[in-house]
């Protein structure tokens, strides 16, 4: 397997794209809403690319709620944006967590049924007055350990269903004055407010089996380079000072902030620390790049891998249809609150 996770063009898996995933052999997938044309459809297209790979490999997806998840209505539900736990949690703690945990034992029901086995979720990014609205109401909350409990229950929801659930994006991105997608954001705050607010959110998660990172520079810590490409974040910050241990993988690496070739991007998340890369547009051209600039997952990195996808557990037995009435109950409640404090 080579050290990073591909993107497919389409809703059918082309006959290029076959012989790829056969020879190139990336870590896992993650699809798209370009790749969604209805449930029986998108379970072929991810049997069929486990098929090419000729292994159970893990299949990812960006399934948060609200702005950002690639499967909706008709077929699917649409879920709420993570503030309306966090909202819920300022009335409720309780009712709060328990939202966040059944929306997301939801989702991961979804997703088993299609063969999609990691979410890129939870989220725990701290926004402050005046970032770019990237992040904005993805996230829980503006305090560090409500967002970290929250999240936490996320990632309980996830596994539940039998979901792996991927942690991000790893040192922060809630200060960041510009979107990841387009430019480069850099954050100039200092390394004492850092550890304060954006590091504690991610502390007491550091337990989880992956985590993305961010393409952000921290010109307190790595004034060159953003996140996904400096080994002294990677390692004395990621590593170190959260205490991650799991599977570290890049956010899109063909994405605005960062410059420089694909291969060039490629090699230097892979020398920072980063254990995959994670490459999302479908483009033939820019994944063979990439395929071609990855080594092959061996040593601390094959250790990670493996024991992330040991972390994968049986579904717990749910009844949907009672779950999200109950989900609907607790939703409900935060809307009425909210508006009786109004």
């Amino acid at each position: 397997m080579r050290a990073f996770i591909s993107g497919l063009a389409g809703p059918a898996l082309s006959d290029r794209e076959r012989g790829f995933l056969r020879e190139a052999q990336p870590w896992g997938i993650i699809v798209f809403k370009r790749n969604v044309a209805g449930p029986e459809a998108l379970r072929r297209l991810v049997a069929d690319a486990r098929s090419a790979l000729g292994r159970d490999a893990p299949v990812l997806i960006d399934q948060e709620g609200g702005r950002v998840q690639r499967l909706g209505p008709p077929h699917w539900p649409s879920y709420p944006p993570g503030a309306a736990y966090g909202a819920l949690y300022d009335l409720d703690r309780d009712a709060g967590l328990a939202a966040a945990r059944l929306g997301a034992r939801l989702i991961a029901s979804d997703l088993a049924a299609l063969g999609i086995d990691v979410d890129c979720l939870p989220i725990a990014d701290v926004p402050v007055p005046g970032a770019d609205p990237v992040i904005g109401d993805r996230a829980y909350g503006t305090a560090p350990g409500k967002v970290a409990a929250v999240a936490a229950a996320v990632a309980q929801g996830l596994a539940d269903g039998g979901v792996l659930p991927v942690l991000k994006h790893i040192p922060g991105h809630g200060r960041a004055t510009a979107d990841s997608h387009m430019a480069l954001p850099v954050v100039d705050a200092n390394r004492a407010t850092l550890e304060a607010t954006d590091f504690a959110a991610f502390r007491p998660l550091a337990a989880l089996p992956l985590a993305m990172t961010a393409h952000v520079v921290f010109t307190a810590l790595d004034p060159a380079a953003p996140a996904t490409l400096s080994a002294p974040i990677v390692q004395n910050v990621i590593r170190d000072s959260i205490g991650f241990d799991g599977l570290l993988m890049s956010d899109d690496i063909s994405m605005g902030a960062l410059s420089g070739t694909l291969g060039e991007r490629t090699l230097a998340a892979i020398a920072a620390g980063c254990d995959v890369v994670l490459h999302c547009n479908g483009d033939m051209a820019e994944m063979e790049a990439v395929a071609a600039a990855v080594p092959i997952i061996a040593g601390e990195a094959a250790r990670r891998a493996a024991a992330a996808l040991a972390a994968k557990r049986q579904a717990a037995p749910i009844d949907s249809v009672a779950a999200r009435r109950s989900f609907l109950t607790l939703m409900s409640g935060a809307r009425q609150g909210a508006q009786d404090c109004a």
